[in-house]
């Protein structure tokens, strides 16, 4: 059962957030959402946007001017929350790049983490269930993209559930994490020491496999050269290099000047629209 806590008219259609409780979170979860007007009549294509480190489901529908695009195509926006709130577990809060703000899209193995911190198990399963059963959504069509943290989760729940996600883009996404600062923090606290673990959430290892070529517009990443992370954090030329090795159909974008945030995203966001829109509303 979704619950309304605000509403917006937008673009002709209406901008909405929504709460609602999650079976593997174990706490209510809050997404926002971009109804397009065609969704008044039938129901639509969705794509759905994972935010990055200390961003909620707020961010991208504020700051990143995406739903003037979507109404054009048709296309409902989802974004979800980018950690459970409320666990109150010790030290959850200390760190901006671990913990509240930081789920980075796994199910967490490790204690205290594991009870709550399942967030690959909350977009694939319980946020896409809810909005498939409440909203005017089609199934078939759906596709995932996001930033930074989030853009390594578009990238690895895209390639694990290509039946699920249509197409697949990212903005700076974190492209190598079992490589950089920012991943091994993360995978280390929430999965534990065993590498070979890792390899499930990095999209630089799940691009070598099969999945990768199930997207019929290819995988598509914005990556600007002003981006204070990109050295050490991001590495998509790993990322595009793998893919390269495997024959994968990967289309690696550099642009000069461009930094790490939402102007960057907000310049090249209605390109991405329209690269899921060739797939998801064909």
């Amino acid at each position: 059962m979704l619950e309304l806590v605000e509403e917006h008219r937008c673009f002709g259609g209406v901008q909405r957030i929504y709460k609602h409780e999650s079976e593997s979170i174990g706490l209510p979860m809050r997404f926002s959402v971009f109804l397009p007007a065609a969704a008044s009549a039938a129901k639509v294509p969705a794509l759905f946007y994972l935010a990055g480190l200390t961003c909620t489901e707020e961010t991208f529908p504020i700051k990143a001017g995406a739903q003037r695009y979507a109404a054009e195509h048709g296309i409902a926006l989802i974004a979800p929350d980018t950690s459970p709130r409320g666990a109150d577990i010790p030290g959850e809060k200390d760190a901006w790049d671990f913990g509240v703000g930081a789920g980075f899209y796994v199910d967490a193995t490790r204690e205290p983490w594991s009870k709550h911190y399942r967030m690959y198990s909350y977009v694939t399963q319980d946020l896409r269930s809810a909005v498939l059963a409440d909203l005017p959504v089609r199934e078939d069509r759906l596709g995932i993209f996001g930033h930074s943290m989030g853009g390594h989760g578009a990238l690895v729940l895209a390639l694990r559930n290509p039946d699920l996600f249509k197409s697949v883009s990212a903005f700076a996404p974190i492209a190598a994490p079992s490589q950089c600062p920012w991943g091994v923090k993360a995978f280390s606290g929430y999965l534990g020491d065993d590498r070979e673990a890792w390899k499930q959430y990095d999209a630089s290892e799940l691009v070598r496999g099969d999945s990768a070529s199930r997207f019929a517009n290819g995988i598509l990443i914005d990556q600007g050269l002003g981006d204070q992370f990109l050295a050490e954090q991001l590495h998509p030329d790993i990322f595009e290099r793998n893919a390269r090795e495997a024959g994968r159909n990967v289309t690696v974008r550099r642009h000069e000047g461009y930094d790490h945030g939402y102007f960057f995203i907000s310049t090249f966001v209605g390109e991405h629209v329209a690269h899921h829109a060739r797939v998801l509303c064909a």
